[in-house]
């Protein structure tokens, strides 16, 4: 059982880390699914912007009376923009990919349980009465 527990957090690590450095890209990805734009910084003075925006978080940012949220794409030299019903989209996007992950990781527990139990294989021994 010591075994199945070290497995486990070794495992829940490696997982982290991998989350923490796919974070920006799964992002990425949730923004453009949810119908945020993609806009290229192509002047010095866009590129210049683009950097005073806070790394790897959604902003909300006025400009001409209209709200945006922005994310900044400092490496690609690139911004994604959405409005309030992107924002909403990608919040949903967001929860429905944690629940999932959720739900996957508690499944995955839940089966590492039954192993140390000796892995019956879904078999029930019951003792019999005499």
């Amino acid at each position: 059982m010591k075994h199945s527990l070290y497995y486990t957090l070794v495992a829940c690590n490696v997982a982290a880390l991998v989350i923490g450095c796919s974070t920006t890209k799964s992002t990425e990805n949730l923004l453009s699914a949810a119908g945020f734009k993609i806009m290229l910084a192509t002047t010095p003075q866009q590129q210049a912007h683009l950097k005073t925006l806070p790394p790897d978080k959604i902003t909300l940012v006025g400009r001409s009376g209209t709200n945006y949220f922005v994310f900044p794409d400092v490496k690609n030299e690139l911004i994604y923009v959405g409005q309030d019903a992107q924002y909403q989209e990608y919040q949903k996007l967001r929860l429905q990919k944690q629940m999932a992950a959720e739900q996957a990781e508690a499944a995955e527990m839940n089966n590492d349980g039954w192993n140390a139990w000796g892995g019956y294989g879904g078999v029930m021994v019951v003792p019999m009465r005499r």
